[in-house]
């Protein structure tokens, strides 16, 4: 399968490193855009599997939230995006639709980040739209669930790459029965109430994230000791 490429749309630093280090322990490539003016310009590229976008960059009255709404929407192949950029002028934005008739063009998820002052005005919106989104602050746990369930939905990855080890029945019962929910309407959007993990549950998580690395480590060193 092909390399696995996420864009991430953020202007907060200590937010930029934190996805960045998630993300490139999978193997992922990751390219971090601080500006809108430039995110459109990457998004013409049709570079990326998934993006990730901190709402505060994207008014829901601008051109990168609509392009963004289109693209999380599309129910096959992304729509072409043409960008051009003039000296001395915001970029130009055109969107046209996939007909489906020999699109090479690959399906594109979008998923949002919500920092607590534009939850009020931008849930509704999000919701509405049904259009994936996460709320901060959200825990690892949820964040590499919610992007591993976008990316098996891009065609990106075979399957999810975290199973739900660590959470309890009644907990798995009620997000499989939100995932059901979801399944029907056609939406991935995150529930704030399905995404909540005791302290127990990620201490549990955390530590096969450290068994994981170690036994990463160990294969990488076993690599280079016999080449």
């Amino acid at each position: 399968m092909a390399e696995v490429g996420i864009l991430i749309i953020d202007d907060d630093i200590v937010s930029q490193r934190a996805l960045k280090n998630i993300l490139d322990s999978e193997g992922w490539r990751v390219r971090i855009v601080p500006l809108a003016a430039h995110a459109l310009g990457e998004l013409a590229s049709g570079e990326w599997n998934l993006v990730i976008v901190n709402v505060a960059l994207a008014n829901p009255r601008g051109p990168l939230f609509a392009i963004l709404k289109e693209l999380a929407q599309a129910e096959s192949v992304a729509p072409e995006i043409r960008a051009e950029v003039h000296p001395d002028a915001l970029p130009v934005i055109s969107v046209e639709s996939g007909n489906g008739n020999g699109n090479s063009r690959k399906r594109i998820r979008v998923m949002f980040l919500v920092p607590p002052e534009f939850a009020k005005h931008t849930l509704p919106i999000l919701e509405r739209e049904e259009i994936p989104y996460l709320l901060k602050p959200y825990h690892l746990h949820d964040f590499l669930e919610k992007v591993s369930e976008l990316l098996v939905d891009a065609g990106a990855i075979a399957e999810p790459i975290r199973s739900m080890t660590g959470v309890s029945g009644a907990k798995k019962r009620r997000r499989a029965g939100a995932n059901s929910r979801d399944s029907r309407r056609g939406t991935m959007f995150a529930s704030r109430d399905d995404y909540q993990m005791s302290e127990e549950e990620m201490a549990d998580f955390e530590r096969q994230e450290e068994e994981d690395r170690k036994k990463r480590d160990k294969e990488k060193k076993d690599r280079e000791h016999l080449g």
